[in-house]
């Protein structure tokens, strides 16, 4: 039996490499999980009680592209949050999360040429996973671009030469990243929209983490295209409750973007698509309605990262970072660090090499780990001081 060989040169992903890595050793200590971005604070008592109360709804299908009431919800915390005017008819979408539709958007927007050429999808290095397979699915070439500390951990997409730039299609941007927790300034998104429309490229903004911030607030990509009088289909916007309301396994978010890119989305989505039920689409609307659990959450994140500044302060290299709920620690080698501290404290973190690829600049996360705050904070807290006498003595 043939299968396609476009997948066939693709790493294992980053947890089961992780598990190749570490299992075949026991635990040094307390097995203590701090490598997948899994939001453990308590998620808001009601939701359970809507799903509850609407589950007469699982006898029916769910509206495709989201309830009238849930596009509602979310065009009012996005002109909330961002001051941006949304309809809610033609500008949004439900989605399963951000990683279905940033996936999904990919195979529905990017074309199967560009100047004649085979076309080019740009991403962060290190980067989520999901930009590059969803390069690879469409038939583009992924090119990735470093996001080091020279860079401020964010992409310079303006220095690529015009011959990479004149074949781009599709520009992926996690702001606050991921990673590094490193927000996109107003003048990074205004010069990227910018060249997106010099060349004519969309960007695909992941704003998953833009709830979870310390000092500065984040800015919105279609915030600054508003602003700018951007052509409104040059920028398509992602987002989660999952990280804002601690809801990973609703799987809920929303795309949005200009009329003409969410009719390509829909019209994806109705062939090959799966809507939420109709009971978690009702938890979505009063989760999005409500501010008060978010700003809570977001207050025990800033406890936790004061605790790491705390702890790592007088660590070479250490960054603390903006925003999201991850330190990217800088060690002399990823997995070498990762399988010391699990055959010696029992603690997991992810060897930054698993989200980076390599190229011809190097792997950029090959001297770091990645080590998620979502546990409870004196939890997170022993991980953390495991990880510094083990690591940084």
């Amino acid at each position: 039996m043939a299968f396609p060989e476009r997948f066939a040169n693709l790493p294992p992903y980053a947890f089961p490499r992780l598990r190749a890595l570490l299992d075949v050793h026991p635990a040094g200590g307390p097995v203590r999980h701090m490598t997948i971005g899994e939001p453990k604070h308590k998620f808001p008592a009601w939701i359970s009680d809507i799903i509850s109360q609407s589950s007469d709804q699982f006898n029916a299908y769910p509206a495709n592209d989201g309830t009238p009431e849930l596009r509602a919800a979310i065009a009012g915390w996005f002109q909330r949050r961002f001051s941006v005017a949304l309809d809610p008819d033609t500008q949004i979408m439900a989605a399963n999360g951000t990683r279905e539709a940033l996936y999904n958007a990919a195979m529905a927007l990017c074309p199967e040429t560009k100047n004649g050429q085979r076309p080019v999808v740009l991403t962060p290095n290190p980067f989520y996973q999901v930009y590059m397979i969803a390069a690879i699915s469409v038939g583009a070439e992924p090119v990735f671009v470093p996001a080091t500390k020279d860079t401020g951990y964010l992409p310079d997409y303006a220095s690529l030469p015009a011959d990479i730039l004149n074949r781009t299609t599709i520009a992926y941007l996690c702001s606050p990243s991921n990673p590094q927790g490193a927000i996109a300034s107003y003048e990074y998104w205004k010069t990227l929209i910018a060249l997106a429309e010099q060349y004519d490229f969309q960007i695909f903004a992941d704003e998953c983490y833009s709830e979870i911030y310390r000092n500065g607030v984040p800015v919105g990509a279609l915030q600054v295209a508003q602003d700018m009088g951007a052509d409104p289909e040059r920028v398509v916007v992602f987002h989660s409750l999952s990280k804002r309301s601690n809801l990973p396994g609703l799987r809920s978010g929303f795309v949005a973007g200009g009329p003409q890119t969410l009719a390509h989305l829909k019209q994806l989505r109705s062939y090959s698509g799966a809507p939420l039920p109709g009971p978690i689409q009702a938890a979505s609307v009063a989760a999005w309605n409500d501010e008060a659990h978010v700003v809570e959450n977001r207050a025990l994140y800033a406890e936790k990262f004061d605790i790491a500044d705390q702890i790592f302060s007088d660590v070479a290299g250490y960054t603390s970072p903006q925003a999201g709920f991850f330190l990217w620690l800088p060690v002399s080698d990823g997995e070498a660090a990762a399988l010391k501290l699990w055959t010696e404290t029992g603690v997991r973190v992810l060897p930054g090499r698993y989200l980076s690829k390599e190229t011809e600049h190097g792997t950029p996360g090959a001297a770091y780990i990645r080590v998620a705050l979502v546990a409870p904070k004196d939890e997170t807290e022993q991980g953390l001081r495991a990880i510094k006498s083990c690591l940084y003595k």
